[in-house]
């Protein structure tokens, strides 16, 4: 007697990786409402350091001002729109907008406005500013004006990760982009599942226990954590998804953290940014042999999300279906339903 076969349970419609609109409205409702990595503290070390950072084609500027505290605000002058600052990052005494020559302080208040007699211009009188929160040295920033702070939103995430007490004393060593030819959504997919590691990631799937591959869920993360298959140490890796669009993965051995940041471009094309963590500037032989593992393990998956982003252009079906060992992806698909208020 054959056994029988329980209820599929389905996957996101294909249509939600492909449709503008939907990706319109999963900026509105997702990125400008949730915390979003932006940098690293070591990247504003000084007084007049900045960066410039765009979220879902919203542009900003992180500074640290002349009083040492860091702010950010929206890189847009309040005049008529103009882009401030085009440099990615570096140090400066005042923000200037190269269309009509306003002029901002570090903190993004209005320093001179030429043609008017008064600096005193209502809202006008400020590049918006954007809430921001440090937590283990990296730096946050919210859209949502009225958002809950950072540890309140992640108060398990936080729990777990105030273990690394290192962390707060790497520096971002190192970091490589690279724009990917699919949905944001699939490049998170892919993260969240291994039951492709054994067949994509040879490397990976030899280094770590893969009969006791783990994976735990909570409200706004998920972890996924083996042990190595050689040596005595009993770490473990430590992957984790952070709601929505981040990953941080701690590997054994010295101080170590990377980052990963699937940033939205289009429905069909995301910028990932990949971001190494060490004690020091000055990279070992092991540190660069982890990077190397770690970039190996990225690029195989590259190929994977934008073969599966050409799939969801296809009439053949209208959504997958869950493995039952894919826990994780379907946390993630339920949050994005819950953030995007449908069934």
């Amino acid at each position: 007697m054959k056994e029988k076969v329980k209820e599929l349970e389905y996957t996101l419609p294909y249509n939600r990786y492909v449709d503008l609109e939907v990706f319109e409205e999963e900026k509105k409702k997702i990125f400008f409402k949730s915390w979003i990595l932006a940098g690293h503290v070591s990247q504003v070390e000084k007084k007049g350091d900045f960066f410039t950072f765009d979220i879902a084609g919203e542009p900003l500027i992180i500074s640290r001002g002349n009083d040492d505290q860091l702010n950010a605000f929206y890189n847009i002058c309040p005049h008529r729109g103009a882009k401030v600052e085009r440099s990615e990052e570096g140090n400066k005494k005042i923000f200037m907008c190269s269309y009509h020559g306003w002029t901002f302080h570090l903190d993004g208040k209005l320093n001179k406005a030429p043609n008017f007699r008064t600096n005193d211009l209502g809202d006008h009188s400020c590049m918006t500013p954007v809430k921001l929160e440090v937590y283990q040295s990296l730096i946050f920033i919210n859209l949502d004006s009225e958002a809950l702070p950072l540890k309140d939103s992640y108060k398990e995430l936080v729990g777990s990760l105030d273990k690394y007490t290192f962390l707060e004393s790497l520096k971002k060593v190192r970091v490589n982009q690279r724009v990917i030819n699919a949905n944001w959504k699939a490049v998170v997919d892919n993260y969240l599942e291994c039951d492709h590691c054994q067949i994509a990631h040879p490397a990976f799937s030899k280094t770590f226990d893969m009969k006791n591959y783990n994976i735990d869920l909570h409200r706004n993360y998920s972890c996924q954590y083996s042990s190595l298959t050689s040596g005595n140490s009993e770490e473990q890796a430590q992957f984790y998804w952070v709601w929505p669009n981040m990953m941080i993965s701690i590997y054994p051995g010295s101080g170590n953290m990377t980052t990963s940041q699937i940033l939205p471009i289009a429905p069909n094309k995301s910028l990932a940014i990949y971001s190494y963590y060490f004690p020091s500037e000055h990279i070992s032989e092991e540190q660069e042999e982890l990077i190397k593992f770690v970039d190996q393990v990225r690029e195989e998956d590259f190929e994977l999300v934008e073969m599966l982003q050409e799939g969801f252009h296809t009439q053949a079906f209208k959504q997958g279906v869950y493995s039952p060992s894919e826990h994780a992806l379907h946390h993630f698909h339920q949050r994005i339903k819950e953030a995007m208020d449908v069934r």
